[in-house]
């Protein structure tokens, strides 16, 4: 199936969430962690690490895509503090390891995936068939709006996925950049809360 169709599949219904409710689906995204060959969450021990880079960047979005890019500076910005707290410093390229993020943004209805920076691999079609599933799979009729973020550390030499955290909330509209950033600071620090790095 092309990507543009993965990335958008809608029903109709409406209504708004209650708070019990989100949890049962954040709740659903985690049990699907163990159900295909793509898991949600990977832990392969402490990292050895001194720097790290971001995936660089795919093509551009197609112009019906919406790539919303005022989240990229935010979200890397989180994890840059986040891993420099660690001894980790960002570099332009050539990082001992590479970071890479896939967003997934969705209701009741429809997900789609902002996957600029998450780099070419079928793990991001996986992920976000996981969260169609999650999102429209819940017996709640109301309706809800929620974003995933899952961060991957890879090895640059050899490729290898060493850590693989996402984590659910449901989104905010009309708020500051201030509360935007230190929501999505919240986020990646939950996120990357139990790597452990080996300088």
């Amino acid at each position: 199936m092309p990507p543009a169709l993965k990335a958008e599949r809608s029903t109709q219904r409406q209504a708004t969430m209650k708070p019990r409710s989100f949890l049962t689906l954040a709740a659903g995204i985690l049990m699907l962690a163990g159900c295909s060959s793509t898991p949600a969450k990977v832990d392969s021990g402490p990292i050895r690490a001194r720097t790290f880079s971001f995936v660089g960047r795919g093509k551009p979005a197609p112009a019906y895509a919406d790539s919303r890019e005022a989240i990229h500076p935010m979200i890397q910005g989180a994890i840059t503090k986040n891993l420099a707290g660690r001894g980790v410093s960002q570099v332009p390229n050539g990082g001992d390891v590479t970071v890479a993020y896939l967003v997934i943004a969705g209701n009741n209805a429809s997900v789609t995936s902002i996957n600029d920076y998450f780099g070419y691999r079928e793990d991001g079609a996986d992920l976000l068939d996981k969260a169609h599933t999650a999102y429209t799979g819940s017996k709640n009729p109301n309706y809800f709006e929620a974003g995933t973020l899952v961060i991957d550390i890879i090895d640059s030499k050899s490729f290898k996925l060493l850590k693989r955290g996402h984590a659910t909330r449901s989104l905010l509209r009309n708020v500051s950049d201030d509360v935007r950033t230190e929501r999505i600071q919240e986020v990646v620090d939950e996120i990357l809360r139990d790597v452990r790095i080996a300088q």
